[in-house]
């Protein structure tokens, strides 16, 4: 794809950010459909953990549209264009501990939950707790977190050698894989509560 088309495609109201967007918002609703047919089987600790996820999806669904900016086109305050280092009314753009940690916290979770756990499940089950079996990602989702794995790679790749670039905005093209693992994840534990239910 040639440059001049590339850089639309990624811009801010392109429509891989507009992708981006879609994507976390239905992991978003998924979460609180989990939220509201919960089993009663460890509650308590259902409750805690499908709140992670809707706190987290709200998170990444708020910065990525700049809490509105992006929908609504309102100017940044002056005041907060010291802080932002885009202008743009978000958190993420203001420090690492809310772009690069919360996004490092993201990574390895998918990573152990699409590879770790059901490498653990196939050949060491012993060392995965029974009790929490409703929530293990299952095996379908490893795909989809090696992908994440490559692009990340690829990502390293990219930054040790600028003049071949294996992939145009690769941590864009990253986070997108990153919220399709968490909508996936999210599907198949609000059709696990139903089934449970049942």
């Amino acid at each position: 794809m040639p440059l001049e088309y590339k850089v639309p495609f990624h811009s801010e109201s392109g429509p891989h950010e507009s992708l981006q967007v879609f994507v976390a918002l239905m992991a978003l609703i998924f979460a609180l459909w989990c939220l509201f047919i919960l089993p009663s089987v460890q509650k308590p600790f259902l409750i805690f953990w499908v709140m992670c996820f809707v706190g987290g999806c709200t998170y990444i669904v708020g910065e990525e549209i700049s809490w509105g900016q992006h929908i609504f086109d309102w100017g940044t305050p002056e005041y907060w264009t010291d802080y932002n280092d885009q202008n743009e009314t978000n958190l993420h753009n203001t420090s690492s501990w809310l772009d690069q940690k919360p996004r490092l916290l993201l990574m390895i979770g998918v990573l152990t939950g699409g590879l770790i756990i059901p490498l653990l499940k196939e050949f060491k089950p012993v060392l995965l707790p029974k009790k929490f079996e409703i929530i293990y990602p299952p095996a379908i989702l490893a795909p989809t977190a090696l992908l994440v794995l490559i692009i990340k790679i690829i990502d390293k790749v990219d930054e040790s050698t600028p003049d071949i670039m294996l992939l145009t905005r690769s941590g864009e093209v990253e986070e997108l894989c990153l919220f399709y693992f968490v909508l996936l994840y999210l599907m198949i534990l609000r059709f696990r509560f139903v089934e449970h239910k049942r």
